[in-house]
């Protein structure tokens, strides 16, 4: 094994106490299997799981390292997720929700819309410089200097991929459960607006967070 037992299992228990902690992507993958089914959701694990893979691999790569390092980089790549995500929220929040009977559960979704959704999943976890930022000053926490890096880095970033996408894939299942209970157009409206609207408050909270000197 490339990292040691004690930091793995370290590492593993530190990023589960993470990921539980719902965050925009995770709110947009439960508004999406409650709107329209585990299916269409699962193109938002995928997304958020991809997103995760770029995040931590341009960390340990060092681009980490370059936005702690430009302030004005750090600025615009920040700036640009923010109104993602805020515009992602607005199109939540304007859109219906739409309630299939039983019998469409066979029916194939609308052309290009996983795509889209897979889409909008992976730029709002992958446009976080935030995110690479912290997993630029997580992940040293857990490496043993007595190991090779390039291993060690490697390894934590697949695992905490493969975490996202199980925490995701989990919210999917809950939310899709959910789902299967709560069939007014309203109750449905209301989860679309409410996902809509706190996405477009991380945007907005994102905005306006000052960098750390």
């Amino acid at each position: 094994m490339p990292v040691s037992p004690e930091h793995f299992a370290a590492f593993v228990a530190a990023s589960i106490i993470l990921l539980i902690i719902p965050g925009p992507t995770i709110i947009m993958v439960i508004t999406q299997a409650l709107a329209h089914g585990r299916r269409i959701a699962f193109a938002s694990v995928l997304g958020v799981g991809l997103g995760d893979l770029l995040a931590t691999s341009l960390s340990i790569a060092g681009a980490g390292a370059l936005l702690a390092a430009s302030a004005s980089l750090f600025q615009a790549l920040k700036f640009i997720g923010a109104a993602y995500l805020i515009w992602i929220g607005y199109k939540m929040w304007r859109t219906p929700a739409k309630i299939p009977d039983m019998s469409e559960a066979d029916v194939p979704a609308a052309s290009g819309r996983p795509a889209v959704v897979f889409r909008d999943s992976f730029l709002i976890t992958a446009l976080n410089p935030k995110g690479i930022l912290f997993f630029v000053a997580f992940v040293p926490q857990f490496i043993d200097p007595a190991l090779p890096y390039a291993p060690q880095a490697a390894t934590y970033v697949l695992t905490f991929t493969a975490l996202g996408i199980l925490n995701a894939t989990l919210f999917a299942f809950a939310a899709d459960g959910a789902r299967q209970t709560i069939r007014r157009p309203q109750v449905m409206k209301m989860a679309m607006r409410t996902g809509g609207s706190l996405l477009m408050m991380a945007g907005v909270a994102a905005a306006l967070t000052r960098r750390a000197s």
